[in-house]
């Protein structure tokens, strides 16, 4: 199960990483850095590291449109 915690820490990961990175990486290697980088922030059980993955790949284009969307206003840190 992920809390809603992990949900805001996994958002908080995805704001933070460079447009350039979140446009340009295949899905199976975005989603898998995407884990890397909040694993680096806290240990994640086994079951929520692959609840987590089955949630970012649900949430790829959003991930995706959001990248743009920040892209297209000069935000692309």
């Amino acid at each position: 199960m992920i809390t809603a915690k992990t949900i805001q820490q996994i958002w908080c990961v995805i704001e933070s990483t460079q447009v350039s990175t979140l446009l340009q990486f295949d899905d199976a290697a975005l989603v898998q850095l995407l884990l890397q980088k909040l694993k680096a922030q806290q240990p994640l059980e086994k079951h929520t590291e692959k609840s987590l993955n089955t949630y970012i790949e649900s949430k790829l284009p959003l991930i995706r449109d959001t990248a743009e969307g920040r892209q297209l206003f000069g935000q692309g840190n």
